[in-house]
């Protein structure tokens, strides 16, 4: 583990400006998935959709800067080749970018669902302790009533990996653009 943790010298403006462009064409396309497949009202689906947005790009640079001291120096050198020069040095660098775009991206999605369930734990209507008032239910009631949480929970990790997916593809396209 390297002994100095110390902020780089110099700060990838540009980077920070791609990333900052990256998420403004990611929240309408995820606000609109959204508000289309979990029903939400416009401005709820656009709320959530900035906020997971926002929080999964600052966890993201926060990696991102407390990991770059620890990469060897090989990929550091690419990495500042790229980010100045828009060019790799090495030809194997190619896998590399490859399997960490694969990491991104499921991380990405992890984070935004984690931060995603926790704005609707965390904003709902009811406070928890007129639920605990209520007469118990029976077995069966409960049962429908966990199915009914499966349900919800799986159709949000779809609504999230659609969202992410699309917004990875308009993202992608606009690099594939910029690189030609």
């Amino acid at each position: 583990m390297p002994e100095n943790w110390m902020l780089p010298s110099i700060f990838p403006i540009g980077g920070i400006l791609f990333d900052f462009l990256f998420v403004l064409i990611a929240i309408p396309i995820e606000a609109y998935v959204l508000h289309f497949r979990l029903k939400f009202d416009k401005k709820s689906s656009t709320f959530y959709a900035i906020s997971i947005n926002l929080f999964s790009s600052v966890i993201g640079w926060f990696i991102f800067f407390v990991s770059e001291p620890m990469l060897p120096v090989q990929v550091k050198s690419e990495l500042i080749n790229y980010i100045f020069f828009n060019s790799f040095k090495s030809p194997n660098t190619q896998t590399l970018i490859i399997l960490t775009s694969c990491i991104i991206f499921f991380a990405t999605f992890l984070i935004k669902f984690l931060i995603l369930r926790i704005l609707l734990l965390s904003l709902l209507n009811e406070p928890i302790a007129k639920k605990e008032e209520e007469p118990k239910t029976s077995h069966r009631q409960r049962w429908r009533h966990f199915s009914s949480i499966q349900l919800q929970n799986t159709n949000l990790v779809t609504t999230i990996l659609i969202a992410n997916s699309l917004s990875y593809t308009a993202i992608t396209v606009i690099l594939l653009f910029r690189s030609k």
